[in-house]
Formats: C-alpha cells, sequence, structure tokens
C-alpha cells in the first residue's frame, strides 16, 4: 500500500434525481480522509451531507443517480478502487467487511423480531464464515468493547435503552474490522449525556482500530469534541473545508461564520438564532432555506 494514498477520496462527487438531472442534490464534492482520522461534514438539513454518506456506500435510493465522480477506497489489500465503478455483488462483498455504518436512529435500523446478538453475528457469518462457539466468543467480545453486558446478546432492541441500541448498533459496523467508518449522526436523538458517552466511544475506537471516520453531523458541538478534519456543505456544495483548528477558530466562509454564530456559548448568554442569509445574492435565496438552529453538546 502507498503510505501517501489517503484511505478515501471522494473526486467531484455530483448527485442528482434521475427525472430532474439538472438539479445537482451534491455538487461536486470532493475531499479525502487518512486512516486513523475523523472528518466531519457539517450543515444544515438537506445540504448533501447524508447523500455524500449514502453514494460512499452506494446506497442510494432509485429515484437519485451519481452522475459524474469518483468514490476512490483503498483498503491496503486490494490496492485503490473506484467504488462507483463496483457491481452491486463486490459492494455487497465491501460492506460491513471494509466499510462499516452507523445510522440515525437504530430503532429503524435493527430488526425488531431477531435478538442483538443474532444481528451482530450476521456479518461475521456472512464475511468471516464464522459460526459456533467462536462466533458466540467474538459477539460477546463486541458487546463488551462497547460497553454492553454480553449477557444482553439475547436481548431483543425494544429491550433496550436508546443508548445501547446506539451502542449495539456501533459493535455491528466494528464487527469485521472494517477500514472505514461512516457515521451518520449517531447521536442525534440521544440525550446530551449519553452523546458525551457514544462520542468518547468512537473516538477510543478510531484510535484502538486506526480506522478512518466519515462523521455526518449538523452540531458544532460534536465536531469540536471529535474532528480532526471538517468539510463545510450549503446546498450540495463543499463551501469551506480545513483541520478543526481551522474551521471552528478562523472561519473564513459567511456560511460557516453563521453556523458557528447559531452555537450557544456554555454559559448559555447567547441566545438561540436562526441562521442569517444575507450574505446569499438575493436571487439566490430561496423560501425552503431551512432555518434550522444548531445545539451543541454542552
Amino acid at each position: 500500500m502507498n503510505q501517501a494514498s489517503p484511505l478515501l477520496q471522494l473526486k467531484q462527487l455530483t448527485v442528482a434525481p434521475k427525472k430532474t438531472p439538472a438539479r445537482l442534490l451534491v455538487n461536486q464534492v470532493s475531499f479525502s480522509i487518512d486512516r486513523g482520522k475523523t472528518t466531519c461534514v457539517v450543515g444544515e438539513s438537506g445540504s448533501g451531507k447524508s447523500l455524500t454518506a449514502l453514494s460512499v456506500m452506494g446506497l442510494l435510493s432509485k429515484q437519485l443517480q451519481l452522475t459524474s465522480g469518483q468514490v476512490l477506497f483503498n483498503d491496503g489489500e486490494s490496492g485503490e478502487q473506484d467504488l462507483t465503478q463496483l457491481d452491486e455483488a463486490h459492494l455487497r462483498k465491501i460492506r460491513g467487511a471494509k466499510i462499516g455504518m452507523i445510522f440515525q436512529e437504530p430503532m429503524t435500523s435493527l430488526n425488531p423480531v431477531l435478538t442483538v446478538g443474532y444481528q451482530i453475528g450476521e456479518s461475521l457469518t456472512t464475511h468471516l464464515g464464522m459460526k459456533g462457539d467462536l462466533l458466540k466468543a467474538k459477539i460477546a467480545s463486541l458487546l463488551e468493547m462497547v460497553g454492553i453486558p454480553p449477557s444482553r446478546a439475547n436481548s431483543y432492541p425494544d429491550e433496550l435503552s436508546g443508548g445501547q441500541r446506539q451502542r449495539v448498533m456501533i459493535a455491528m459496523s466494528i464487527a469485521c474490522e472494517p477500514r472505514l467508518l461512516i457515521a451518520d449522526e449517531p447521536t442525534t436523538a440521544l440525550d446530551v449525556t449519553v452523546q458525551a458517552q457514544i462520542l468518547k466511544l468512537l473516538d477510543e475506537l478510531k484510535t484502538r482500530m486506526n480506522v478512518g471516520m466519515l462523521f455526518i453531523t449538523h452540531d458544532f458541538g460534536v465536531v469540536a469534541d471529535i474532528a480532526d478534519d471538517v468539510v463545510v456543505m450549503f446546498r450540495g456544495q463543499i463551501v469551506e473545508s480545513g483541520t478543526k483548528e481551522q474551521v471552528l477558530n478562523h472561519p473564513q466562509h459567511p456560511y460557516t461564520k453563521a453556523l458557528l454564530a447559531c452555537v450557544p456559548d456554555a454559559e448559555g448568554k447567547n441566545a438561540l438564532k436562526p441562521i442569517d442569509y444575507a450574505w446569499l445574492p438575493e436571487n439566490q435565496r430561496s423560501p425552503q432555506a431551512s432555518n434550522e438552529i444548531l445545539v451543541a453538546v454542552v
């Protein structure tokens, strides 16, 4: 493996609806992630963050299409591959094995009629051929790694708390020791204390397993906690990128400054306020523009 080559490179990635291909939902997005580093993609709802992540996994809905661009993945074994050129059979071998994904709401991602142990074990059986006592031991080890007693392997999702379900999702995503972990707003539905626990767990796993992480969020508090690099998206385009220190301490783009201005300080002195779009040319302002307010983890 070429050590200088990033784990993941997105080059001019563009996504549009099949019926209206001129409407670009993700517009020429380019950035890279190194192994052992976390890149946070931040922006309002509808900015293209999740679509970018789903494009990497090849999980776009049937109504959408990748119209151009490359997703170059260097797993250290097969060399650099453009995931956009692989068929579904090859992508299935990569998903779960070499790229893991943590979704925003575990109750819609976990099967309610299967035990969490069974669901964790599915990828181990599919990708690594594990079974019997070896499989049980690995499931127990993964549960312990994410802070859940191994005895809960026989529990069903609705018997666990929201934080425990999210930990199960993390265990599933790291089961086969992937090179890349994609987390799509994994702490949004959790209370502040549990959010902090999950972020700490993910950061520890990133260091222990030396994985690269693509973390989707709208929360600059999360960015401050977990990011190495930051990509700011607005209406499907990257408007600013850089290290966490550069973007948080010395933002250059008006949109980044507007997002940061929405975050209350730790003392709660600054009232929450909607994003100010005054910097946009008037002919580009849209009544559909979101006034979502970004709240920090404090």
